[in-house]
């Protein structure tokens, strides 16, 4: 599984004018059942993804086409987690 991290960059004023295509890309993700959650860095810092059902090489590929990945609105941090142990309802993952 993956955690990405789409922290802001210097063109973060960009963010509202690729809004509805990264909009489109997250729903693109969780249709593909590839993101399993997405949500804000708080305070304001920009977002994450938790990931799975994926490669490495395919996950980084799939971020890159994200339109704030690609107009330098964010920068992204892909971290990768070897699940050992989870909680029952998060079984799936192991």
């Amino acid at each position: 599984m993956f955690v990405v991290l789409l922290r802001f960059s210097d063109n973060k004023a960009a963010a509202a004018q690729h809004m509805a295509a990264h909009q489109q890309w997250i729903k693109h993700g969780l249709d593909d059942g590839v993101f399993l959650l997405v949500g804000s860095i708080q305070p304001g810092l920009g977002g994450a993804v938790l990931a799975h059902n994926t490669t490495p090489e395919e996950l980084s590929k799939r971020v890159d086409e994200d339109p704030f990945v690609a107009q330098n609105v964010v920068t992204a941090e892909i971290i990768e987690i070897v699940p050992g142990t989870a909680d029952e309802r998060l079984s799936f993952l192991l």
